[in-house]
């Protein structure tokens, strides 16, 4: 697919303007409510908090709460998402995942069933326990939020990708949409194959293939990458050409998409081969599709074509600026 440089734009500002890429400049004013840099212990910024143990290595903790829709919506989904979503946060960060907490909301024991059973489906197909958590059945609605705990030896952060850079993809094409603009391909794959897959990510990182990355979360592939750009205090350039999107999902919706198994990894240009083909082993799309720049430029590039989508200096996104004391 190309486009002229004025549908390029057009396409740079429909992203920009849309709800699941705008939805995660609210984090900038939590953090700030909260009196936190991306100098605070855990570097708010990426994917889990990662906190240093002292005999080496790391614990890495991180959390998810749904929006109320989200969960009406498909309580069982929704359920699921919140093992496999904090999963992918903690294999993000180079991390293996220990256990699970919950935490739900129901009118009562009846209507929470589907979302448990979610639940305890993502438990048994990725090998995670549920240890325990809070429940209330006197809630006005359904809701859940979940926190994970894992370890790792060595960590891809959000704060350590460099100019030079190669910027690789990961997908797992092998699904569809279930709602919204979540791209799931795990529901029909066997336990063995999805802990399998999350595996790749803290290989990677000890075998010093890949330093930095996140996962590819509701901001789709762009606002991913503004914000590991934000965050490392660099610009990317995105090559929309080498960007391929599932048979049939329009390129506009794929740079949005949330993928159930989706992370933006920064390696050298001579690890990119290695790392691509580390994911390609196990049937997962991966590709280089861009660069880190010097600079807080993000710009799109198709046929030629060149447009600004973001400029994190400018306008900042997850503003976890070092503040003055």
């Amino acid at each position: 697919m190309t486009v002229a440089v004025s549908t390029l734009d057009d396409l740079a500002e429909t992203l920009r303007s849309h709800p699941s890429i705008r939805s995660k400049l609210g984090i900038a004013q939590a953090v700030q409510a909260l009196g936190l840099t991306q100098a605070s212990e855990g570097r708010p910024g990426d994917d889990a908090a990662p906190l240093p143990r002292a005999e080496g290595g790391f614990d890495v903790i991180a959390g998810e709460g749904f929006i109320p829709g989200f969960v009406s919506d498909d309580a069982w989904f929704a359920g699921w998402c919140a093992m496999m979503v904090n999963l992918s946060d903690i294999a993000a960060m180079g991390g293996r995942a220990v256990a699970l907490v919950d935490q739900v909301w129901a009118p009562d024991a009846a209507t929470a069933q589907p979302l448990m059973q979610g639940l305890r489906d993502a438990s048994a197909a990725y090998g995670v326990p549920i240890v325990g958590g809070h429940t209330n059945f006197a809630a006005k609605e359904l809701s859940i939020a979940a926190s994970v705990f894992g370890r790792a030896k060595r960590l891809i952060t959000s704060f350590d990708a460099a100019p030079g850079d190669t910027l690789i993809a990961a997908i797992d094409h092998r699904g569809s949409y279930r709602n919204f603009d979540n791209f799931c391909a795990a529901l029909e794959a066997p336990g063995p194959r999805l802990r399998g897959d999350l595996e790749i990510l803290p290989t990677l990182a000890e075998d010093g293939l890949v330093h930095a990355g996140k996962d590819i979360s509701q901001g789709g592939i762009v606002g991913t990458a503004l914000m590991l750009a934000e965050c490392s205090g660099v610009g990317m350039t995105l090559d929309l050409d080498a960007v391929t999107p599932p048979a049939g999902v329009a390129l506009d919706r794929w740079l949005r998409s949330f993928p159930s198994f989706g992370f933006l990894l920064a390696t050298t240009p001579e690890n990119a081969n290695a790392t691509c083909q580390r994911f390609a082993q196990r049937g997962i799309e991966a590709a280089a599709i861009g660069t880190v720049t010097p600079g807080s430029a993000i710009t799109l590039h198709q046929s030629g074509a060149e447009t600004l989508f973001w400029d994190h200096a400018a306008h900042p996104y997850l503003d976890l600026g070092v503040t003055d004391a």
